[in-house]
């Protein structure tokens, strides 16, 4: 256990010495140079030294005195940035959203610096999961679910739908959908099987394409690993043309042909009683916009009309 002089004490030795007035040190306390003249007292008798030479019209700083000062200062300077910063940190607003891996880091994380800027009062805190969170008590504000709904019990609100398309590394050369025999199919595995999942099964289905096996390849229990491989020229993947945009803009993956396959949408949820309601709203708000601003369209890069008609839905 610490064994500290009275905090008052140390308040008063610390501005008397900044100030080197009893008075001034008195007035930024809002005490009387009588109160700082015994609380300084008190300190001296508690160390057994003297701390100020008292003169009638001033008081000098011993040597102990300037020994003890700058620790002193330091620590209240400490003491005031650290209530500072809970004070402010009380004072700012912020929302926890909840979104799948692949979500986080494909879509949300890229764009935190376009959040900060539209904005710049409120925090906003990403939750990572793949597992669908309660959004009834306090810990998540609100979610991105991704699917056709309802969400029973849950308000949300339709954010962008989501098409799947052929993607790869340029330097695997696909030019044709018969090139797919040359490269290994690269999958991931849905939470929940339906048959109106946008898989290769599908896909070749519409492509009309025989000869590829739907199921060959290689499987990935995480999308973002396998958007990983595609990058990294592993093979073909059926992806979120939503979540490689950027990399398709920037040439990192290619996509080569249709058809393109109507996936899901994107929902943000929230509990209806959930509070930060004015928050909630900025967050919507700053989603749709930013989804408007680089949605995808279910185009392709060569042979787009004849694409397109395949993968019309």
């Amino acid at each position: 256990m610490r064994k500290l002089p009275p905090l008052a004490s140390l308040r008063a030795f610390e501005a008397a010495v900044r100030h080197l007035s009893f008075k001034r040190a008195a007035e930024e306390l809002a005490v009387t140079p009588t109160a700082v003249s015994h609380q300084v007292r008190q300190l001296e008798d508690r160390l057994g030294v003297r701390l100020f030479e008292r003169h009638p019209r001033q008081v000098v700083a011993t040597a102990a005195a300037m020994e003890l000062y700058p620790v002193l200062r330091d620590g209240f300077d400490a003491f005031a940035r650290a209530l500072d910063s809970v004070a402010d940190r009380r004072a700012r607003r912020s929302l926890t959203l909840s979104a799948t891996s692949a979500f986080a880091a494909r879509w949300l994380v890229p764009r935190i610096a376009s959040f900060r800027r539209a904005h710049p009062g409120l925090d906003l805190r990403l939750h990572a999961s793949d597992e669908p969170v309660r959004l009834e008590g306090r810990d998540i504000d609100a979610a991105i679910r991704y699917g056709r709904g309802p969400y029973p019990g849950l308000v949300a609100l339709p954010l962008a739908a989501d098409h799947f398309a052929p993607v790869c590394s340029p330097a695997l050369h696909l030019r044709r959908r018969a090139d797919l025999a040359r490269w290994p199919l690269l999958h991931f595995e849905w939470r929940h099987r339906r048959a109106d999942n946008p898989t290769w099964r599908r896909w070749l289905e519409q492509a009309g394409m025989r000869g590829v096996l739907p199921e060959s390849g290689v499987v990935f229990s995480d999308e973002n690993h396998a958007i990983q491989a595609a990058l990294a020229g592993q093979g073909v993947a059926l992806l979120s043309l939503l979540l490689v945009g950027p990399d398709l803009r920037s040439g990192a993956l290619v996509q080569p042909f249709g058809p393109v396959l109507e996936g899901y949408r994107y929902h943000l949820v929230h509990a209806p009683d959930a509070p930060r309601r004015d928050e909630l709203a900025a967050l919507a708000d700053w989603l749709q916009a930013e989804m408007n601003a680089e949605a995808v369209a279910p185009t392709v890069a060569r042979g787009s009309r004849r694409a397109r008609r395949a993968g019309s839905a």
